[in-house]
């Protein structure tokens, strides 16, 4: 899911957005500051399983993104019990090496739809930075050396999801957001050392898998997460929190991005009035079988699964007391697209927030920002465009054909066109603008598909269930 940026290869600031000056690869999860895209890359359009291959290699899925610099593409896996990270030539997709993590004991995760090893890798082209939840963030060089370890507590998420954040590379420094079941806390950690530099605790209310992005306006550097219901933003250098907005999703997913001197957010989570929740004694008529007042995984829909999601005091037990705790939540929470003014001290969200909207609201992709606009992809294949100036909708919910179904990848972009790719496969290619998505290219890959492409230089790089495909601009 769940699911970072410009390092020491030259960083400059463009329309409000942080990117990588020229072409210098795609440095973490959606690309230079979780943009979504390719600054200077001419990738490919007409992409399919055997359509424009450079090369392609079998790779156990995970729902990891590639992160691609200095001729080597970093991914992270989860097979046989195992994880690692590992890294393939970007000429001919070689296996350079591969690293194995030293977990005790893995985190639990949901098997369908997630896993252990969800975090993308950061990279500033000298050095590699891997998340895993189970045993904390490892540093290594590009041969493969590891520089680190910073040993960190097996991530406790409710619903006992996982983890779903990634890691951020911004100049010496790795920033790391871990909201958890409890204790969440953001931390950045020296680069040359592991160390951490300085910790704060976060006071979220539900586990959310956003990953933080860096904010440079009016003189300040800030790193901005999404959480449950609030996003928050805290100064790079101490740690200290400098803004909040309130009236975010219950379940945060998506990341921010920045564009035209503002900060975009759009999330979903269900609960709300477009997909409620039933009320307690609704679900105790319903499914308590046995009339004892509580619901256990035989009574729960969706079983074991089904009861951990809710079980928020992990008693075995779906109680009142776990309704109560989650209804607290939705009634402080709001699905929304927002557009937030910089700068503001406190508490902002009355202040600073420039305009909002309501439909077409993403569940895992996060916004892109592209060329005036704001895209969001929703569940169903439905596109929507919007003026990121004024939040006024060039188009919403518009059907990509033959490409319905979930989506978990986020959009990307690069010379006037957007890319998508739905979890059952699907890679679409729209033209950037216009008044609705015009489709210039679609492809069925056949499996699933979680990752977000990578676009360097004349490159795609994509990630399927059972691969890591290259392909390459004719």
């Amino acid at each position: 899911m769940t699911s970072i940026l410009c390092f020491g290869l030259g960083f400059t600031l463009a329309s409000g957005a942080s990117l990588l000056a020229g072409d210098a690869g795609w440095p973490g999860f959606r690309g230079p500051n979780s943009s979504g895209l390719g600054v200077a890359a001419r990738p490919p359009i007409e992409i399919g399983p055997t359509n424009l291959v450079l090369w392609t290699n079998e790779l156990a899925w995970s729902p990891s993104s590639p992160a691609v610099a200095g001729g080597r593409v970093f991914v992270t896996t989860f097979a046989d019990g195992k994880l690692e990270t590992r890294a393939y030539a970007t000429g001919d997709g070689r296996l350079l090496w591969s690293r194995p993590a030293p977990a005790e004991r893995l985190e639990e995760y949901h098997p369908q739809a997630g896993s252990p090893a969800t975090a993308t890798p950061a990279t500033d082209g000298g050095h590699v930075v891997s998340y895993f939840g189970s045993c904390g963030l490892l540093c290594y060089d590009t041969a493969g050396r590891e520089l680190w370890h910073l040993r960190l507590a097996v991530a406790e998420t409710d619903g006992s999801f996982g983890s779903g954040t990634s890691p951020l590379l911004v100049g010496d420094r790795v920033v790391l957001n871990r909201d958890l079941a409890s204790g969440s806390s953001l931390m950045a950690v020296d680069l040359a050392t592991g160390r951490k530099v300085w910790e704060t605790q976060r006071p979220e209310a539900v586990t959310s898998y956003s990953t933080p992005i860096l904010w440079r306006q009016g003189g300040r550097e800030e790193v901005v997460v999404a959480g449950s219901v609030t996003m928050r933003a805290y100064d790079l250098g101490t740690g200290v929190e400098h803004w909040r907005v309130r009236g975010l999703p219950a379940a945060t997913c998506t990341t921010p991005v920045l564009g035209d001197g503002l900060l975009f957010f759009a999330g979903w989570a269900p609960g709300k009035a477009d997909s409620p929740f039933p009320t307690w004694e609704a679900m105790l008529k319903d499914q308590d079988k046995n009339e004892d007042g509580w619901l256990s995984a035989d009574e729960v829909k969706g079983g074991a699964a089904g009861l951990k999601s809710f079980d928020f005091d992990k008693n075995g037990r779906l109680e009142k007391a776990d309704w109560d705790l989650l209804g607290a939540v939705l009634a402080r929470s709001e699905n929304c697209l927002l557009a937030i003014r910089p700068g503001g001290e406190g508490d902002v969200t009355a202040s600073h927030v420039a305009w909002k909207g309501t439909r077409g609201l993403p569940y895992v992709p996060s916004p892109l920002y592209y060329d005036g606009r704001v895209y969001l992809v929703k569940d169903g294949g439905m596109v929507s465009s919007f003026d990121a100036r004024t939040g006024e909708p060039h188009y919403l919910q518009e059907r990509l054909t033959h490409a319905e179904g979930q989506y978990y990848a986020s959009p990307v972009a690069a010379e006037d066109r957007i890319y998508f790719a739905s979890l059952k496969g699907v890679l679409t290619v729209i033209k950037a603008g216009g008044a609705a998505p015009e489709i210039l290219h679609q492809a069925d890959f056949q499996e699933r598909i979680d990752a977000t492409p990578a676009l360097v230089g004349d490159r795609l790089y994509l990630r399927t269930k059972t691969k890591l495909h290259a392909y390459q601009r004719p």
